[in-house]
């Protein structure tokens, strides 16, 4: 009988050892349905969360996230970042990333998580907002991140919100919103866009309710041209409470009037100047009998004396400075300057309050119909005498540079919470129409015989027109200015040789001046006998691309405008317009657009284009309409003069 020791004896150690065995694979790309791959960059493969609220002050929230990568466009859904301060501590966060297969690549390391400040980019320096942050991009796609987080809340004034598709081009294959609350604690929330069957499972057992939202197979959203914001099209449940308790201040969010009254006592008495101060301003609006007179001097000052800071210290994300420290120290958040605002005001005889309102240029408006806190930013509202016609007066606090009673793009168009001793109120702050919204150029463009060019342009904004240009003139120099400006001419072959912003002369509105000159080389080569000139120089609107399939989401013109241009052609010596272009005129429910030429008297071809866009809201039948209206200015827009060479 043969022996097996020799043999065994020259095996290794490691034959002998049991290995475990590899995780089964998850997350194969393949198991995707076909269907929810077609168009997506990404899949969400799971959403799912749990809000837990253990008490009027206390709620915990967790979260397990998976997304599969499939291209480059959505690779920034590999990294991962979630938040936390004082009084949401985040207990843990997890990850891990997956081949395309489905086998596990890595498993996110503790020494792999970075732990950083926040600084929200305006000169914060009393935070306590902090982030962890987790990269777990591959080289390649597709391949499929997940990750793990959970945190617990001691501010029941927010309630996570649920929205698992957030972006353009993502899919969801799977997604569930668990709640379990307290009897005692009623859940209050909202959905919206919710596909059938999909409304909310509300359950009790013995004192706990439990409220589940269950979402599959929901194909990637495109955004449409002149769409509503995507926050409105995807489906989504706001969740908010009844009642609620930060660091004992309790409140109720039951009502915009209960939700304004807990923040407004949240601040009462924080309102006292200093005696200096005080007489100060009684000094300031001596003998000036209009309020809005004594209005802008006091707001004149706040720009003089104070800059913004911010702060995001526990309470104080909602509880001010007293008004007394901003008057000491010089500086302040937007609660503070705008609490410091009202307190100078009230001195100077102008009764006024502070508002809360959802910030940002591209920030949709707040679920007006829904109570809940959705504000991130604070301004001053002077209601007018009952006695007046005058309109409401608004303040942006936080801006040493912003216009008198503007609010313009970042807290205009949009509503307002204001904070009264009777509790809060929901408003619309100023709404901005083509009055307000202007461009009006002038431009002198002279032609030399060589087919060569130079150009002079001045135009005036106004309104939300100038909002970009206002950024520029206060945030940048000059040779950042003229960069930008320089990136954004759509010119083939030009320099620049000559700009100049400027604020405009005062006037009901905020305006910026924009003076420039140009060079043309080859800007418009004979031709034989002819030249053909565009002289719409800088106002050329592009036409929007054919509508692909039929369109899904409803038109939104949401910006009125008016653009009106005067354009002089000056004519070198021995060309004469041989054609100019007929007049056009088109009246429509998007807007209206004018163009028409004529020789003046001194040869000088004068070319005037006046286009006015309506702001509304339109079925989406008649998007093909406004592709209409967009062709058509393209076109005219597009016309050029023919200038002939008289025979020497």
């Amino acid at each position: 009988m043969k022996t097996l020791l020799p043999f065994l004896a020259a095996l290794p150690l490691s034959s002998f050892l049991i290995h475990p065995a590899a995780p089964a694979p998850k997350y194969a790309v393949a198991d995707i349905p076909t269907a929810l791959r077609e168009g997506a960059n990404a899949v969400v493969r799971a959403d799912d969360e749990v809000v837990t609220v253990k008490s009027a002050g206390r709620l915990v929230h967790t979260v397990h996230r998976v997304v599969t990568v499939l291209n480059d466009a959505a690779d920034n859904l590999g990294r991962f970042g979630v938040q936390y301060d004082a009084l949401n501590s985040l207990s843990y966060l997890r990850g891990a990333v997956y081949d395309a297969d489905g086998r596990l690549l890595h498993q996110l390391r503790a020494a792999e998580i970075h732990d950083q400040g926040i600084d929200d980019g305006n000169g914060s320096f009393m935070t306590d907002v902090r982030a962890r942050f987790a990269d777990l991009r591959q080289p390649q796609a597709p391949y499929t991140v997940e990750f793990d987080y959970e945190i617990v809340s001691d501010n029941t004034l927010f309630y996570p919100s649920w929205q698992p598709q957030e972006a353009e081009g993502v899919a969801v294959q799977s997604a569930t919103l668990h709640v379990i609350t307290p009897s005692a604690l009623p859940l209050r929330y909202q959905e919206r866009r919710l596909p059938t069957g999909a409304a909310v499972d509300h359950t009790t057992a013995g004192s706990q309710e439990t409220y589940e939202w269950t979402l599959t197979n929901l194909p990637a959203v495109d955004e449409e041209e002149a769409a509503p914001p995507l926050a409105d099209l995807t489906p989504s449940v706001a969740l908010a409470p009844g009642t609620f308790e930060v660091q004992g201040h309790k409140g109720s969010a039951t009502s915009w009037q209960n939700l304004g009254r807990w923040s407004y006592e949240l601040n009462a008495g924080r309102d006292v100047l200093p005696p200096a101060t005080t007489a100060k301003v009684t000094a300031l609006v001596s003998g000036i009998a209009d309020p809005r007179i004594r209005a802008q001097r006091v707001y004149e000052m706040l720009q003089g004396s104070t800059r913004y800071i911010s702060v995001q210290l526990g309470l104080g994300g909602w509880q001010t400075f007293p008004a007394s420290s901003v008057a000491s120290n010089g500086y302040g958040d937007c609660k503070a300057l705008s609490n410091y605002t009202v307190a100078l005001l009230n001195a100077a005889g102008v009764p006024a309050c502070v508002a809360l309102v959802k910030a940002g240029s591209d920030e949709p408006d707040i679920r007006a119909d829904f109570p809940s806190t959705q504000f991130n930013h604070v301004i001053v509202c002077v209601p007018p005498a009952k006695d007046s016609k005058a309109d409401t007066l608004w303040l942006e606090c936080t801006s040493q540079t912003e216009s008198f009673g503007y609010m313009g793009s970042f807290t205009g168009n949009r509503h307002a919470l204001l904070l009264t001793s009777e509790g809060g109120k929901l408003v619309a702050t100023p709404r901005y129409s083509t009055a307000e919204n202007r461009q009006l150029r002038r431009l002198d463009l002279f032609l030399d015989a060589t087919g060569s060019a130079t150009a002079t342009a001045r135009t005036l904004r106004t309104g939300q027109e100038q909002d970009l240009y206002a950024h520029l003139l206060h945030g940048l120099g000059p040779v950042e200015q003229k960069k930008y400006i320089t990136d954004h001419l759509r010119l083939p072959t030009f320099t620049l040789t000559k700009l100049n912003l400027a604020a405009a002369p005062a006037g009901p509105l905020p305006g910026v001046v924009e003076n420039l000159a140009l060079a043309l080389p080859g800007f418009a080569p004979p031709s034989g006998k002819r030249v053909f000139i565009n002289p719409n120089l800088l106002s050329r609107l592009p036409a929007l691309p054919a509508q692909v399939g039929e369109r899904q989401t409803d038109l939104w013109l949401d910006h009125a405008s008016l653009h009106a241009d005067t354009v002089r052609l000056h004519l070198p010596a021995g060309f004469h317009p041989e054609t100019l272009p007929a007049p056009v005129q088109l009246s429509t429910a998007y807007g209206t657009y004018a163009s028409q030429y004529a020789t003046l008297p001194d040869g000088t071809i004068q070319y005037i284009r006046r286009l006015e866009f309506k702001r509304g809201h339109l079925p989406k039948t008649a998007y093909a309409g406004y592709l209409d209206f967009r062709r058509k200015i393209s076109a005219a827009d597009k016309t050029a003069v023919v200038l002939l060479k008289t025979e020497s």
